[in-house]
């Protein structure tokens, strides 16, 4: 393994390309893989025995493609199956979990929102992170129902998926939430309209660049952080390339994006 080796990421389909961004930006120099799990999203919906086979199946692709450290872009895939993919397998794995902390210390009305799939609020690991930082707060938790899928699909900025957010916000509106977590790497794509239906006291919450920060952080310790350019990013799907081009536009023509089974 050397420092020009990839660092490998993967997520149950497109969502996990807000991770992807932020460790792009902290990171340049760094050669990334990208594989979006499209044909099995949503995992948050799946038991977690299925949701642990397909992160090992993610991950022997990515060791198959040199991968220095795997980032798991995705909170249920986290949630569900970092423990095992960690005593399995000797590369270093990075999890991203909802960012409850944060909200948990900074909120003012002592009410914090939790947006997430029901895999990541029905793991042990979620509810062991929750009840550490939560003790003495109001927590409203809402399954984002059908929004990976819609996502997926290409329509992040639908009214559909409009009128989905206005029924899922209502609880926490009505609860007096100042902080908004987002539990599920798709969901930052969605902060454009999130922004224009919470009221402008709430602050939204998202993990992206909290991952990038332990990724070079666990790089550096290893002595593993490139030092020149050396390989441009490459994005594989095993599902439609066109959103995941169309959500690394305007840049994605610079990059390899292709369709690949896995």
């Amino acid at each position: 393994m050397s420092k020009h080796s990839p660092i490998g990421i993967f997520d149950s389909g497109v969502g996990g390309t807000s991770i992807w961004k932020e460790i792009h930006s902290l990171l340049p120099l760094e050669h990334t893989i990208y594989l979006a799990d499209s044909t099995n999203a949503p995992y948050g919906e799946k038991p977690k025995e299925e949701i642990v086979a397909l992160s090992v199946k993610n991950t022997e692709k990515l060791l198959d493609m040199g991968a220095k450290i795997i980032v798991v872009a995705c909170n249920t895939a986290t949630t569900n199956a970092i423990k095992h993919l960690r005593s399995t397998y000797r590369v270093p794995f990075i999890g991203i979990e909802p960012a409850i902390k944060p909200a948990a210390l900074n909120t003012r009305t002592k009410c914090i929102g939790i947006l997430a799939t029901k895999g990541t609020l029905s793991s042990a690991l979620f509810a062991e992170t929750s009840s550490l930082y939560s003790r003495d707060i109001k927590v409203i938790e809402v399954v984002g129902k059908g929004l990976v899928q819609e996502i997926e699909k290409g329509g992040k900025d639908s009214p559909k998926v409009e009128k989905m957010l206005r029924e899922l916000l209502d609880p926490m509106i009505k609860g007096g939430i100042d902080h908004l977590v987002l539990g599920c790497s798709h969901y930052p794509y969605l902060i454009p309209t999130l922004k224009k239906m919470l009221p402008p006291e709430v602050s939204i919450i998202d993990s992206g660049m909290a991952v990038a920060k332990q990724t070079r952080l666990v790089l550096q310790s290893m002595d593993l952080l490139a030092n020149t350019k050396e390989a441009a990013p490459e994005f594989y799907t095993n599902g439609s390339p066109s959103v995941l081009r169309s959500l690394l536009s305007p840049i994605a023509d610079s990059f390899k994006i292709e369709t690949l089974d896995f």
